[in-house]
């Protein structure tokens, strides 16, 4: 028979009250209180009763997370840091797709479904700042990506241009001067190609590097198939370069397998950086030299920010945009010759 609340009580020697107080993430109770009721719900698994503390509470205990598609890792990932970080301040993650339609996530926005979550937190890809208006719904939203900015909500995001120009500026501290770039979308300014080539661009200007168009290869999706199509589009073209920046890590590994292919060595040919730090970059041959955008951070920062809204009483609080930090990962595709 399942644990009841009466149950974890008569263990940790409290009242129904604290058990409840507890649960609910009450924040005047004593440490030693606290620690003695949650050993006692760890003790009998006990699990709330969504159901009945939804009609006490009016809150679900569950939060929605809508990115555009799981099978690219950097969403993978970054559902699992919010999936770790829900469970450790004691809520539930409802995960759903949109495919990066547009017109999905406006439905995603207003659907039924939205009534089983206290809250959202909503990585858009299809929507873009001329459909900011969506976005004033009337529950708690917290929105990812570099779509929309200056919007009617909480943004958590990443120093894109600055990472991206960070970077540039590594590969060339090594040396390199021709430069190619995985993954540019023809005519974006906004949203992360846009910003990241911006970077880029910043960081060869800086450094008296001329722009060459033809070191650019565009891309539509960022998956490991389109980047290995536009590194085989600029062998072909005939450019020389002598380092690849990959917009994420995807593609970077696409274009890394064809280079290979073509008998060229990494890093002594032609080095590579990606963006994103994904898992599998520590494991390719060579290990990928990358950004670690902040994805764990922005991750812990949207749950927080979304839950601290789900509790706040003054809906009239003004949207913060925050910026996560990132750093360089250094690894064997940029590892210098002497190496």
């Amino acid at each position: 028979m399942a644990a009841t609340l009466h149950d974890v009580a008569r263990i940790a020697g409290v009242s129904i009250k604290t058990v409840s107080n507890v649960i609910n993430d009450y924040p005047h109770i004593r440490p030693t209180t606290k620690q003695r009721v949650l050993d006692a719900i760890a003790e009998l698994d006990y699990r709330p009763n969504l159901s009945a503390r939804s009609l006490r509470s009016g809150r679900t205990g569950v939060i929605g997370l809508a990115v555009p598609e799981l099978s690219l890792s950097y969403f993978a990932e970054l559902a699992d840091a919010v999936i770790r970080s829900a469970e450790r301040h004691g809520v539930t993650v409802l995960i759903e797709q949109t495919g990066g339609d547009r017109a999905r996530e406006i439905e995603l926005l207003t659907s039924p479904r939205r009534q089983l979550t206290d809250g959202l937190i909503f990585s858009a890809l299809g929507m873009d700042s001329d459909d900011s208006e969506y976005l004033r719904v009337g529950y708690p939203l917290v929105l990812l990506g570099e779509r929309i900015f200056g919007g009617p909500t909480d943004h958590v995001t990443m120093r894109n241009v600055d990472a991206a120009r960070a970077a540039t500026e590594h590969l060339i501290a090594l040396g390199r001067r021709r430069i190619a770039v995985i993954g540019a979308h023809e005519g974006e300014v906004i949203g992360s190609a846009g910003l990241r080539l911006r970077g880029y661009r910043e960081a060869l200007e800086a450094a008296g590097i001329p722009f060459d168009p033809a070191l650019i290869g565009y891309t539509t999706l960022w998956h490991r198939s389109n980047g290995a199509d536009a590194m085989r589009a600029l062998l072909a073209s005939g450019v020389e370069f002598d380092a690849v920046f990959g917009l994420n890590d995807t593609l970077t590994l696409g274009a890394m397998r064809v280079l290979q292919e073509a008998g060229l060595r990494i890093p002594k040919d032609v080095a590579a950086i990606g963006f994103d730090d994904l898992d599998e970059a520590q494991y390719s041959l060579p290990t990928l030299t990358t950004i670690d955008p902040g994805r764990e951070e922005i991750a812990e920062t949207a749950v927080r920010v979304l839950l601290e809204r789900i509790a706040s009483t003054d809906l009239a609080l003004p949207p913060r945009e925050i910026l996560a930090d990132f750093r360089i990962v250094e690894r064997e595709s940029t590892a210098p010759a002497a190496a």
